[in-house]
């Protein structure tokens, strides 16, 4: 395992030497329009693992994604080898059908701190919610970004993170009452405490969703890539690419349904993926949205 095999794969040919914001940025950034948020190991029959060498070889050798566990994990090993301060948290993700956060802490996010501020650094969430910048640990502050708005609040040690999104375009008609798509304009997207965590403290949880079928993830194929201008996701058989800011305050999301004969090349296509084993799509409506 070594960064320049890493920075190879995300295109990143910026400076390894500074340890400042604009670096961060620019490192986290070539990340995510490289490397997509996917389970799709689950949904054709291979196991996910934590051991880093593994999550190692996946997304690096093998051309692959993953999920947030896989993603962070890599990313934390770049930004701790490249001398940043890092550590991770761990949070509880909203889920907007049951308007609850969940119980079980399933996702692990990194936390970098630099000149004394503390930014978190997510490269594991996917869609519209997915920050594309480092986000400065504070409570209140609205930190615009191209996919929106997130901001945190934090009440009795427990952080929120909330995004407000733009209005939506869709040209095609058919999906305009997709439960998909996302319809409040203020969405939580997960809550979290500063205590450190460490990938142990996600073993359990690694098994749960992969093999569970109360899990969301047993319950839709998932795949999605940030974009210079958005972002794409396939669910299912079904397509979005969504452009961001393709008017004034309003997001361009197109939809298609794809046959599937249509999958695999469209993975190949729009998200550089080759699977090596046959994917099985599946998209039982509810719970997730774009």
């Amino acid at each position: 395992m070594n960064l320049e095999e890493y920075f190879a794969r995300t295109g990143y040919k910026g400076s390894t030497e500074k340890r400042d914001l604009e670096t961060l940025t620019d490192i986290f950034q070539h990340h995510i329009r490289a490397i997509p948020f996917e389970n799709l190991s689950i949904h054709c029959g291979e196991k996910i693992t934590l051991e880093l060498e593994h999550v190692y070889n996946k997304i690096v050798r093998r051309k692959r994604g993953g999920w947030c566990m896989e993603n962070n994990q890599l990313l934390g090993w770049v930004l701790k080898g490249l001398g940043y301060d890092t550590s991770f948290l761990g949070a509880y993700v909203f889920n907007p059908h049951q308007n609850a956060y969940a119980t079980l802490m399933t996702h692990l996010v990194v936390k970098v701190v630099i000149d004394g501020k503390a930014y978190v650094v997510d490269g594991g969430f996917g869609v519209s919610y997915q920050m594309w910048q480092p986000m400065e640990l504070v409570s209140g502050k609205e930190q615009p970004q191209a996919p929106g708005v997130f901001r945190f609040m934090e009440k009795n040690g427990v952080w929120y993170l909330e995004k407000m999104r733009r209005k939506q375009y869709i040209p095609n008609q058919s999906f305009s009452n997709s439960d998909l798509l996302e319809r409040k304009e203020c969405r939580k997207v997960y809550m979290f405490s500063l205590e450190p965590r460490t990938v142990e403290d996600f073993r359990f949880q690694c098994t749960y969703l992969q093999t569970s079928p109360d899990s969301l993830f047993t319950k839709k194929s998932i795949c999605t890539l940030q974009t210079t201008d958005g972002f794409r996701a396939l669910i299912g058989w079904t397509l979005t690419e969504t452009t961001y800011n393709y008017k004034e305050n309003m997001d361009l999301v197109e939809f298609v349904t794809l046959e599937d004969e249509e999958v695999e090349k469209t993975l190949k296509e729009k998200f550089n993926i080759t699977l090596e084993r046959k994917l099985v799509p599946i998209n039982v409506k509810g719970s997730y949205t774009i």
